[in-house]
């Protein structure tokens, strides 16, 4: 036996044997990550036939990694009919991997690695609401359950690392990939990246229901120029440190084994090729130990985009140079990498530190020792009853309500009168579901007609609908129909907002990169969605239109936004009797906002990016410095919907603040308390959030900043207490220099139920 094959030495000591007895095309290998729906194909009993090509890469070393395996969407080509099972996809993974252990010359198992942002990105899998949503939340112990349920799924058919968590801070909502975030405050985002971490990979990598997280995009992707997918990113080193590089920090403490680099450049420099990020600060400052990977085709921008490297030797050595372990589609590497090395652009002692991260993860994940999974068990944990009921509280805790006009919600079953259900995303299933979806059978998306015919009772007379317009459409043939239907009723819930589904009139897929591109046709309604970005946040087609409409015949209107990145308009904020956003709620969204329209959910979410009621006023966050300036000719500089903010059906009391000690010096803790009583009659969620302002410091510092939150739930007449504990880091600032440390002065401590309202105390450091 080889030393690598034993069990019982280190890990170390078994990746230094094998990497010993590596060839250099062998070690080259190890870098590349193929997309793995290429390498088979399926027969018609539901098992697979690998492909001669990959079969002889494999003999070759010329794979170390497969991408999206199991990934089924339109840029895949896999649908419900060529796609595989959750059995079928473990046995199909088993055979991949037993070809690749038999018939290369070491044995080196690949690292299967999977799309999973809200959801297993494959057939069958259960669908979770979007990132957007499940921050809304504000509870990161449901999120890490969520993360949990996810791993379960995606190892339990062999795929062993996931893309995400995305912890990009969004400064530009038009971007398409809004929905994929946690929002705008690097705070929250910290604690919902730790509880991803925690969720997805769990307390070790060998377990079976665990998976790699991988932290993307590193970094400043959320802070594009214009909101533009992949475009320049103008921000200074001490705003970087400050705001976008804090969730990643947050998340490589909690453990992070992977972190994907981002598109973008900054300040001149692609984040690929970026030795001040990856080598100093990820590694040397943060003390990072697991292995990078690029996203898709990132390298080859380099030669083609950035420019920055005249052929495409120069660019592997550039990026290897800086710190990539590995290339999501690996045509660079593959092709150039040994070049470089022969021609000594790029050096074999950067080659065998990569190899070496790559192995050892191998070694952790138990892939040298099991490499190998349980179809029975995949189709038995995958879209289980406990991982819906799952999607389905994420999506109660998470849906928002934002206006409730003389209490027109919630609605009561026996006295409402006749409901009609009406908009383009009252009953469309995928458009309910986000970017990176799978195929979903028939039946198995609840949307908002269905949960609300399920909650009435299936042959409801009460229940009408009519869809009235589509997402992008111009025409206005359907008005007809909704406005007849809507006459009949005696409240309209009026379902609009945006879509990112790609299953149906997604239009033209970048074959690079799998983003959809921006076209005329009439036959898509994707406007939201990676590389579907916006010039403005309106309502497209003619839904504002339909709404106006509806509005004039005098019934009560409800209005719930199913879109992926917020919607400005402020004629429905004026006009509606209630709004409620729901942002992408996933498979049981319908289920989730039937319980809440009707009373049985209390709403609970908060709104964790702010709401414009403009184009004109962004960037629009709170946490914007106090010299951001004083406001337009046309209004203020105050969103529609603060950061933070969101309604209940019951109302909550806070007392004024205890701050103990009130006086501190700089590396002390001090605890900060309030009661909390619920004043309402009906039981309900309160999100607590503590907000500080350092009133005057050595550098500019924001208006305030989230530096605590608890959601605590109370019943009507109830009392909690809430202490949050203040500790140096969370008064800190980054420095001209980049150092974080913490001045002496008067801080504003400021508690309420979101970041406008709220009693304010003072501390003071000494």
């Amino acid at each position: 036996m080889t030393n690598y094959k034993n069990s019982a030495l280190s890990i170390e000591e078994r990746v230094q044997d094998l990497l010993a007895q590596m060839t250099l095309d062998e070690k080259v290998g190890q870098l590349i990550q193929l997309f793995g729906w290429r390498t088979f194909s399926k027969n018609e009993d539901g098992t697979v036939t690998l492909t001669e090509e990959f079969k002889e890469d494999i003999r070759q070393g010329k794979i170390g990694s497969l991408y999206a395996t199991l990934r089924a969407d339109p840029w895949t080509e896999v649908t419900l009919e060529t796609g595989l099972s959750p059995a079928e996809g473990a046995a199909a993974l088993n055979d991949i991997q037993r070809f690749v252990i038999e018939h290369s010359r070491l044995g080196i198992p690949l690292m299967f690695g999977e799309e999973c942002s809200h959801g297993h990105m494959a057939i069958g899998a259960t669908v979770y609401p979007v990132p957007l949503l499940a921050a809304s939340t504000w509870n990161p112990a449901l999120y890490q359950q969520m993360c949990e349920a996810v791993a379960i799924e995606t190892r339990s058919q062999g795929g062993v690392a996931t893309y995400s968590p995305v912890l990009d801070i969004v400064r530009d909502p038009r971007w398409g990939r809004t929905e994929e975030t946690y929002g705008e405050d690097p705070y929250l985002a910290g604690e919902l990246a730790a509880a991803a971490v925690m969720g997805l990979q769990g307390k070790g990598l060998d377990s079976p229901d665990t998976v790699i997280a991988t932290l993307k995009h590193f970094v400043g992707y959320g802070a594009s120029e214009g909101g533009r997918n992949a475009a320049p990113v103008h921000m200074g080193m001490k705003e970087l440190h400050e705001i976008d590089l804090v969730p990643f920090r947050k998340a490589i403490e909690a453990g992070a084994i992977s972190v994907m680099t981002a598109y973008n450049e900054i300040d001149g420099v692609p984040c690929t090729s970026s030795e001040y990020l990856l080598d100093e600060v990820l590694r040397k400052q943060w003390g990072f130990d697991g292995f990078i990977i690029t996203d898709a085709s990132a390298m080859n921008m380099l030669v083609h985009g950035y420019n920055v490297a005249e052929t495409g030797e120069k660019a592997t050595a550039l990026s290897l140079q800086a710190g990539i372990d590995l290339e999501m589609s690996g045509y660079m590497f593959g092709k150039y990498l040994k070049s470089a090395l022969e021609q000594g652009i790029a050096q074999e002692a950067h080659l065998d530190q990569a190899v070496s991260r790559l192995l050892k993860v191998k070694f952790q994940l138990g892939l040298f020792d099991q490499p190998y999974v349980d179809p029975e068990r995949a189709a038995r944990v995958i879209h289980s009853p406990e991982h819906i009921e799952l999607a389905r509280e994420v999506a109660r805790q998470g849906i928002i309500l934002l206006k409730n006009k003389n209490e027109a919600l919630p609605l009561q079953p026996t006295s409402t009168g006749k409901i009609a259900v009406i908009g383009p995303n009252a009953n469309k299933p995928y458009n309910q579901l986000g970017d990176y979806t799978s195929p979903q059978p028939a039946g198995k998306v609840i949307t908002v007609l269905e949960g609300i015919r399920q909650k009435l009772g299936v042959d409801s007379d009460q229940l009408l609908y009519a869809p009235g317009c589509r997402i992008k459409d111009e025409s206005q043939e359907g008005f007809e129909l909704a406005l007849e239907t809507a006459k009949q009723a005696e409240t309209v819930i009026l379902v609009l907002g945006g879509s990112s589904a790609r299953d149906f009139g997604e239009g033209t897929i970048d074959l690079r990169t799998g983003q959809s591109l921006v076209h005329d046709s009439e036959e898509s309604d994707m406007e939201c969605g990676e590389g579907i970005d916006r010039s403005n946040l309106n309502l497209t087609g003619v839904q504002l239109e339909l709404c106006q409409q509806i509005y004039a015949l005098g019934k009560k209107l409800i209005v719930i936004y199913i879109n992926g990145r917020p919607v400005a308009e402020p004629w429905i904020d004026e006009h509606a009797d209630a709004i409620i956003e729901a942002w992408y709620p996933g498979q049981e969204g319908g289920h989730a906002l039937a319980e809440i329209l009707y009373g049985e959910v209390n709403p609970s979410g908060r709104l964790t990016i702010s709401v414009p009621r403009h184009v004109g006023q962004l960037p629009v966050y709170y946490n914007s410095k106090r010299t951001r300036g004083k406001r337009y000719l046309e209004m203020d500089l105050q969103p529609a919907y603060a950061f933070g903010y969101g309604l209940s059906y019951t109302t909550f009391a806070y007392s004024l603040p205890v701050v103990s000690p009130a006086e501190i010096v700089r590396d002390e803790h001090t605890q900060v308390s309030v009661e909390i009583t619920n004043t309402g009659q009906v039981a309900g969620w309160e999100v607590a959030q503590l907000y500080l302002t350092d009133l005057f410091a050595s550098v500019t510092r924001p208006e305030k900043e989230l530096k605590g939150f608890q959601k605590v739930f109370l019943q009507p007449g109830e009392t909690q207490t809430v202490t949050f504990t203040l500790t140096p880091e969370h008064l800190e600032l980054v420095t001209s220099q980049l150092d974080r440390i913490v001045e002496p002065g008067e801080f504003h401590l400021q508690i309420g139920s979101n970041s406008v309202e709220g009693q304010v105390v003072t501390l003071t450091v000494r």
